[in-house]
Parts: structure tokens; C-alpha cells; sequence
């Protein structure tokens, strides 16, 4: 299997930040296709975004994504973070964690702008596996399975896309049903 990245990506600390910030504001919740709004913005208007903004604000990253991007996020749900095991998003928000909030936010993130069918080209390009760099620096596993996009974490965990293709002016969401683990 080869490994693919799938568009190469300086990090420098403001870059860092947007990403972060990015992979927050889709973590929960369902979002509109909206080709004239922002990530911010879509959280903001969003009301079932509670744990997003919580989290926005533990990390410290209110008002940094107004970059133009391009940003593909794969969006956990709130269901999906309710499925964590107990603690886990409460630990995750303590001030002391917010490298490891960043960490699991930027592992939902991928540099670039992939449509659904852009991921599924890739996947059979890859005889049904890619393996995609986030933007944290870990790993991600595409594949199919029953015409659904599936992405395998660094921990064996995985997440089904629920919803493709939700443009916004900065990039693109894919929602997923649990949230994607790096090795920590």
C-alpha cells in the first residue's frame, strides 16, 4: 500500500491554528451548503454547536479561521463525541490539554479541497485504500465499503461519511459519525 499526501502543506504556527480551528467548527452538527459563508461563520449560525464553540474557546482559537484555505474536514457529529468514553471531551477542554484538543482537531483535517468524488477516485486509484496525511501529521485510512466512505484512524477506530460536499468560501465538509483518534 502506498502512502499519499495528498497536497503537501507547510505548517507554520498561524496555518496551525486555522486548521485547528477548522476541524472545531465541524465537529458537530450539520451544515448547509454554503458557497457565500465561511467555516466561522457556519458555526455561528449553527444551533446545534455547543460543544464546537466550548471547544473553540478552550483552544484558544476564536477569530483565527478567516483564512481562504482550501480545508477538506471530516466533521464528527455531537452523537460522535457523545460516543467517546466518559470524560474524554470534558478532559479534552481543560486548559492544560489544549495541545491535545489541537491535536485530535487537526487530525480531522486535511490541507486541500476533496469532493466526494475526488476521495473515492483516489481510493480506487489505490485499490481500495488511501492513506492520507492530516494536517496534525498523522495518518488516515480512505476506503468503501457498501458505497459509503469509511476512514480508519491510527488506532484501528473508524468513521462513516454521513454527508458529503458542503462547500463553504474556505474549503469543504465531509460529516462523520465518530471521532477520528490520532496515536497519542
Amino acid at each position: 500500500r502506498q502512502h499519499y499526501n495528498i497536497k503537501p502543506f507547510i505548517m507554520k504556527k498561524s496555518n496551525f491554528m486555522s486548521f485547528a480551528l477548522i476541524a472545531m467548527v465541524f465537529f458537530t452538527g450539520s451544515f448547509a451548503n454554503a458557497q457565500t459563508t465561511n467555516i466561522v461563520e457556519a458555526a455561528i449560525a449553527s444551533e446545534n454547536h455547543t460543544t464546537l464553540v466550548a471547544a473553540v474557546k478552550a483552544a484558544d482559537l476564536v477569530g483565527v479561521l478567516t483564512g481562504e484555505g482550501p480545508f477538506t474536514v471530516f466533521a464528527p457529529t455531537n452523537e460522535a463525541f457523545d460516543n467517546l468514553p466518559e470524560g474524554t471531551v470534558a478532559s479534552l477542554l481543560q486548559p492544560e490539554n489544549i495541545k491535545a484538543l489541537q491535536g485530535v482537531l487537526t487530525y480531522h483535517v486535511v490541507a486541500g479541497k476533496f469532493s466526494a468524488s475526488d476521495v473515492i477516485g483516489l481510493i480506487k486509484k489505490n485499490d481500495g485504500k488511501a492513506t492520507v496525511k492530516t494536517v496534525s501529521g498523522g495518518d488516515i485510512v480512505l476506503s468503501l465499503a457498501y458505497g459509503k466512505v469509511i476512514i480508519t484512524d491510527a488506532n484501528g477506530g473508524t468513521a462513516t461519511v454521513t454527508a458529503a460536499d458542503l462547500n463553504q468560501t474556505n474549503g469543504i465538509i465531509h460529516v462523520v459519525d465518530e471521532v477520528l483518534l490520532p496515536k497519542m
